[in-house]
């Protein structure tokens, strides 16, 4: 990571992307609380809550989608790259986490077997570990990391990657944020 604009750098709707498990909805609750602005958690608009993460169909998250990116301020954390256009569109800057999927994969199982309540949890979750989620992190995920790395700075947006836990850490300590 290299030098760390200032949050206020970033405009009032951030995006947060990375790799699951990368620390995405911490920070993005972190940010909101130190900006009063709220968080959005893309998984929580993709998923049913009350659900051991049963997708909702994907015309109904894209509506759901719409509606929060017309926010006046919002931190908005996660991927699905297929809907980044309009969400481009209205971000004022950019975060990318970037991390190790091994680390990735030990938080994945921590938060799924001891941390029921977390940032971006879903509400009435009825979680368990996933194969598919496993192949995820291990296989899937990291092939896209390298598009975000890449596409994402073409917005000619506030951008700042950030490496590893440590990377957040710092993140967190330059912009006076707390974890909750």
């Amino acid at each position: 990571m290299t030098d760390i604009l200032p949050l206020a750098s970033f405009g009032p709707r951030i995006m947060i992307c990375g790799p699951s498990n990368a620390g995405k909805s911490t920070l993005a609750a972190a940010i909101e609380r130190q900006a009063r602005t709220p968080a959005v958690h893309l998984d929580r608009l993709y998923h049913l809550p009350d659900t051991n993460w049963v997708a909702r169909p994907f015309e109904e998250f894209a509506r759901l989608r719409d509606a929060a990116i017309l926010g006046e301020s919002w931190v908005m954390e996660g991927n699905y790259s297929k809907l980044w256009p309009q969400r481009l569109a209205r971000a004022t800057g950019i975060v990318v986490l970037v991390d190790n999927r091994w680390a990735n994969f030990g938080r994945y199982l921590r938060r799924t077997l001891f941390q029921k309540h977390r940032p971006g949890n879903l509400p009435g979750a009825r979680d368990s570990l996933k194969w598919a989620m496993i192949h995820w992190i291990l296989l899937a995920s990291p092939r896209n990391l390298e598009r975000y790395r890449v596409d994402l700075p073409k917005s000619g947006l506030p951008f700042l990657e950030v490496h590893g836990m440590r990377g957040l850490k710092r993140l967190h300590a330059a912009w006076g944020l707390t974890r909750g």
